[in-house]
């Protein structure tokens, strides 16, 4: 028993929306012409000085303060250099670049 093919149905062309040019709003005069571009926006993002940044700090609650200088001695800690592996594999570090494996076997367990 051969089953005989089903009519293929024509689908309809969809509907086309029509957009009328005088109807599209016009950007703002100060807009970027990429909207990824940094807009100015008024704020100074250079670092303070010695004084201001000391000022900034003592206005801030004693926790915040207190949780400011343990991530200064946690970064003062990272800065030790690592020490060389020896016998290890050469290239990125597979912990932190997520290169697990070798060609097919995983390597540094």
């Amino acid at each position: 028993m051969t089953e005989t093919p089903r009519p293929q149905r024509a689908r309809p062309e969809p509907a086309r929306m029509v957009v009328d040019p005088a109807a599209i709003p016009e950007a703002a005069p100060d807009a970027p012409a990429c909207p990824t571009s940094p807009r100015d926006r008024g704020t100074d993002l250079a670092p303070l000085d010695v004084q201001a940044e000391a000022d900034r700090r003592a206005a801030l609650p004693a926790v915040a303060r207190r949780a400011l200088e343990e991530a200064e001695a946690r970064q003062a800690a990272q800065t030790t250099a690592m020490p060389r592996e020896l016998g290890g594999r050469n290239g990125p570090e597979p912990v932190r670049y997520g290169d697990w494996e070798l060609k097919g076997l995983a390597i540094d367990f």
